[in-house]
């Protein structure tokens, strides 16, 4: 984490943050819990490590114009933002709130693996084919606006 930035390979600091969160822990925004918030993350991650395949849901220029303005900029989620996965009625895929973390550590480590092949990209539904190096951008800012969220770093 660099300047209240999540950076999701530095798996230590991500996981400090991620200690301090407890089921009560409220949100200071949206409509989703801490677990729901957790799994929300693990769904996104799960389209970077090859568990499922997003498709693309505009042109292919529109794709790239909005990786440029939204993933190669200092472009920063804002409160009220409404996520392509976001749902607080989804019915919760893990007994509590720390196995969705463990299980959000698993999915990071398979976004670690598929990357290593050179070359590699994960497709976003609005954005269009993603590096390694975007994906960990695009992560660190959707990761950040959500630990904004539940006050996990300051919202400066």
């Amino acid at each position: 984490m660099t300047a209240n930035k999540i950076d999701i390979t530095s798996r230590a600091q991500l996981n400090t943050l991620l200690n301090q969160l407890t089921p009560e822990t409220p949100a200071l925004w949206g409509n989703l819990g801490a677990q729901s918030m957790i799994e929300h993350l693990v769904e996104a991650v799960e389209y970077t490590n090859g568990k499922r395949i997003a498709v693309l849901e505009v042109s292919p220029e529109q794709a790239d114009n909005a990786k440029q303005l939204l993933v190669h900029t200092d472009f920063v989620i804002s409160k009220g933002a409404k996520g392509h996965l976001s749902d607080a009625t989804k019915t919760k895929r893990y007994k509590d709130l720390r196995a969705a973390i463990d299980q959000l550590n698993k999915e990071i480590d398979g976004f670690e693996l598929y990357f290593t092949i050179p070359g590699k990209t994960a497709v976003h539904h609005a954005f269009g084919p993603m590096t390694r190096e975007e994906w960990v951008t695009w992560h660190g800012k959707h990761f950040t606006h959500h630990f904004k969220q539940f006050g996990l770093i300051n919202s400066e």
